[in-house]
């Protein structure tokens, strides 16, 4: 018996499992290159807040939220793919007194 359930966990499909990661793809409007400066080698990406779970959004920059976005980024942005880079700042930008809308996020590659 020990041997089938040995060989049962070796020898399947691990789509079986469906343990595959099910992050949602962000849709192209969620995230937007808004400047680029060649000086400081730094470019600055509009991030929809709707992209970020709620309890990672906030007023100013958190480890988790900073990590998120880098996440986020990496996975979402052909020019950050596969490359290292580190975010600089993030600008929450909200609607008058109402809810974050997006943040602007800026990255040095």
């Amino acid at each position: 018996m020990v041997i089938l359930i040995v060989v049962f966990v070796l020898l399947s499909p691990r789509r079986w499992f469906r343990d595959q990661s099910q992050s949602t793809p962000l849709a192209s409007s969620d995230i937007q290159l808004v400047q680029q400066d060649a000086e400081n080698q730094t470019r600055t990406y509009r991030l929809d807040a709707n992209a970020l779970p709620t309890e990672k959004r906030a007023d100013h920059r958190t480890p988790e939220l900073e990590r998120e976005t880098h996440d986020i980024l990496g996975r979402s942005v052909e020019d950050l793919k596969g490359h290292t880079f580190q975010v600089q700042r993030i600008d929450p930008v909200r609607s008058g007194d109402g809810p974050i809308l997006y943040y602007d996020v800026t990255v040095h590659p």
